[in-house]
């Protein structure tokens, strides 16, 4: 195996503009996907109202009245959104996820999901390739304690404040929302359409200060 050829590859796939915003997006995508029913852990409520009947349904009912652990899960959820939204720190949000998913990818096999199984795996696979995007800073977990390396310095075109700012909104925005739709007196399409174009707003106006060149990068 060429390691020269590999970190060549690795470098310029890297490098590429495009690439690096697609990754962005779908850290907010992912993250956004796992807020709601992370919050609905944290307070208490049924993640389904299938009858314990179905093994789906008795499933999630264990979880739910297992107390703090179902609280515990809908905390890991939302901690790893943030993190991942941050962009300053979605390499440990993409760690965190990773475990998550790949639960949640073994539990919808193992109790027979219909179709859901389709959606998980494509999450899994979309983390391992974040966690492949970031291998630059994992890599150094298979080193021997013992290393040295050579020092270069890169240059990626990676996130900025821009893109700090804009996941930090987005995250506000996320929780907010999914907390009020959970009221009834929010809990109506009119309110669902602003608050979803208000995400897209921002999605949009960071793609657009991103290409005006505002690029404050921070390491």
């Amino acid at each position: 195996m060429d390691i020269t050829k590999i970190n060549s590859t690795y470098s310029r796939i890297r490098s590429t503009s495009w690439l690096n915003i697609l990754v962005i997006l779908s850290r907010y995508l992912i993250a956004f996907a796992f807020i709601p029913s992370g919050l609905k852990k944290i307070m208490g409520l049924r993640f389904t109202q299938i009858g314990t009947d179905n093994p789906i349904g008795f499933f999630f009912e264990g979880l739910f009245q297992s107390g703090f652990y179902w609280n515990f899960i809908g905390w890991a959820q939302v901690v790893a959104a943030f993190l991942l939204m941050t962009q300053r720190f979605a390499t440990l949000g993409t760690l965190f996820f990773f475990f998550i998913i790949s639960n949640i990818w073994v539990i919808t096999i193992s109790l027979h999901f219909t179709g859901t199984w389709i959606i998980t795996s494509l999450l899994l696979f979309a983390i391992i390739m974040m966690l492949l995007w970031d291998f630059n800073k994992l890599k150094f977990i298979f080193y021997f304690d013992n290393y040295s390396v050579e020092v270069k310095d890169l240059n990626y075109p990676t996130y900025n404040r821009i893109w700090i700012i804009s996941g930090f909104i987005l995250f506000v925005l996320s929780v907010i929302g999914s907390l009020l739709l959970e009221r009834q007196e929010y809990g109506t399409p009119i309110f669902f359409y602003i608050w979803f174009a208000s995400i897209i707003l921002t999605v949009v106006l960071a793609i657009y200060l991103n290409r005006k060149g505002m690029k404050t990068t921070i390491f």
